[in-house]
Formats: C-alpha cells, structure tokens, sequence
C-alpha cells in the first residue's frame, strides 16, 4: 500500500503471470480489499497497460518506472 497525498494505491508484484490460475492467485488479496482505492499488478512480463473486469490494472514494470502518468490512467 502506497499513499500520495489523499490518494491511496495497493500494489501487488508478480514476476509472471503465464496463465489465468497463477493470475488469480494475485488479484485475490485484492478482491477483498473493499474500497475504490486504485489496485495496480507490477509484472515483468511484456504487456500493454489494461484493467481487468475488477478494476485492477496490470502494467509492465517498465512502464511503471518510466510513465509517471501510468498509475493515472
């Protein structure tokens, strides 16, 4: 959990997320999280920028350290 102002971020790493079971297995501490709060997943792997159906957005790390407007997005 990152705070920034009044703003509030919960990340989550994953080194890869090949498959759909392994990225369940990640987003699942999210889920319970019960707030509008924006939940960010930091892989390695080689991915466009996308939220899934829970809000939750997946990013390269890449992209992370180098787009300061990704986490806004």
């Amino acid at each position: 959990m990152c705070n920034l102002g009044s703003s509030r971020y919960y990340i989550q790493s994953a080194y890869s997320l090949p498959d759909e079971t392994e990225r369940s297995k990640i987003i699942r501490p999210f889920r319970k999280i019960d707030d509008s709060f924006k939940k960010i997943i930091i892989t390695k792997d080689i991915v466009q920028p996308y939220y899934d159906d829970y809000g939750i957005l997946t990013v390269n790390i890449y992209d992370f350290l180098l787009d300061p407007e990704i986490i806004h997005r």
